[in-house]
């Protein structure tokens, strides 16, 4: 099929467009940028006058739940949200049950994902088997199978030397570990961020400590072992500066933050309202205006949703058993535009940290409208206003703290390898 899309305000920074521009797709590809093609006679035409047309987001975190968590959300509930939310790409985490530790569980997500047919789904595979923090997962099967890289989550390791080898297998295989700085000693169990807040609230706190004492070691291995690693949700903003020296010092490292944390602090805790359970905890104010500064001084190259749908039941206990993370896939592109209304980033910027940059953070042919490239393409309406609620919600999971909340932008279109798999039914 031939797809154009007309009059839109193309942003594309790998690219270095930012203008009024035409798109022209043929057989799933960028068949041009501008003029069209010679001979050419659209089957189909989209008119993005009034609109941006990106490159379809790049996620880097995602909780897709299945196999083995059913209840909570599937592959196809949240990638079909995805799509909504004009994500294209996103990459999952192992953490579901079985664990995806082995090339078995890789096969059955990326077929159940084909299935689907919403989103691109790429794996990030178990760094340790069952993600128990003893033995190493099979990392060279898993690489082959075509995991994107490897991760513990959050879970612990059984002790610094597992690390050591995890990182040496790792390297061996040239994929990158996908690093969730977090002390458990430290953390002692704590749900929020250790300070006024919890004190009033009388929750258990987790120190800012907990972060950067692990990020200091996993930096002092990276300095001794050189291995490509990715700092998942930072939260503090010492920890930014930790990431800015490392940088500077040449190491092979970069960082990211959720989405959520680049809005929400301790003091949005209100009520024990479990909705706002999440680790990392959300912290201070100087805690969130260093992160948006890492933002903007290239320190955090991505931001990403940290998506994590919960069930109804799993956000009403008392907050400190609640089960931390909220669904977020549907909140991230009108939050990055709001980074842009507050001055935060520029618009280029903004898309860049949520298309081109997780792209090669991931290692993957995505982030881009290059001509030849998959013709992954959102299509935003910057100004159309809406309120997140749980009917608009697509995702299984309703769990997040910005119900209720109005948005000012939202994606209309969205293109997967130059086939329409969303499009946003007028009101």
């Amino acid at each position: 099929m031939k797809l154009e899309i007309l009059n839109g305000h193309l942003v594309d920074p790998a690219n270095d467009i930012d203008e009024v521009a035409d798109l022209f797709i043929v057989g799933g590809k960028v068949a041009a940028v501008r003029k069209p093609p010679s001979a050419w006679e659209a089957d189909h035409t989209i008119n993005a006058a009034n609109k941006l047309i990106l490159p379809g987001l790049v996620e880097l975190s995602a909780s897709l739940r299945q196999p083995g968590q059913e209840h909570k959300a599937t592959i196809r509930t949240e990638t079909k949200a995805a799509a909504a939310a004009g994500i294209t790409s996103l990459a999952c985490l192992p953490t579901t049950n079985p664990v995806v530790d082995s090339p078995a569980e890789v096969e059955l997500i990326e077929q159940l994902s084909q299935d689907s047919g919403h989103c691109k789904v790429y794996v990030i595979g178990a760094l340790t088997r069952g993600l128990k923090g003893e033995n190493l997962s099979e990392m060279a099967a898993l690489k082959a199978t075509g995991c994107v890289g490897v991760t513990n989550v959050l879970h612990p390791l059984k002790s610094p030397l597992v690390l050591r080898r995890a990182m040496e297998y790792a390297s061996s295989q040239a994929l990158t570990v996908f690093t969730h700085p977090l002390d458990h000693h430290l953390a002692n169990h704590g749900c929020v961020h250790e300070g006024l807040t919890g004190l009033r609230l009388g929750l258990p706190g987790i120190p800012a400590a907990a972060e950067t004492a692990a990020l200091a070691f996993h930096l002092a291995l990276i300095e001794e072992l050189n291995v490509r690693t990715h700092f998942c949700r930072l939260s503090t903003w010492r920890a930014v500066n930790m990431i800015a020296r490392a940088q500077q010092d040449h190491l092979p490292v970069t960082a990211d933050a959720s989405i959520l944390h680049l809005f929400l602090t301790d003091h949005d805790i209100r009520d024990f309202d479990g909705l706002c359970h999440n680790l990392p905890p959300y912290r201070t104010q100087q805690d969130r205006d260093g992160l948006r500064k890492g933002l903007q001084d290239g320190t955090l190259s991505a931001v990403c949703a940290d998506h994590q749908p919960h069930e109804i039941e799993a956000k009403l206990a008392p907050f400190q058993s609640t089960e931390p993370g909220s669904s977020t896939l549907e909140s991230l592109l009108p939050l990055i535009l709001q980074l842009v209304d507050e001055g935060v980033l520029d618009l280029k910027e903004a898309v860049r940290r949520v298309t081109q940059q997780p792209a090669e953070i991931l290692g993957i042919a995505a982030g881009n409208l290059s001509v030849g490239s998959e013709a992954d393409v959102c299509v935003v309406d910057p100004g159309l206003d809406w309120t997140l609620n749980s009917e608009t919600l697509l995702s299984r999971g309703k769990n997040t703290p910005l119900l209720g909340h109005r948005f000012k932008g939202r994606a209309t279109h969205t293109i997967l390898g130059g086939k329409l798999v969303f499009q946003l039914e007028p009101e």
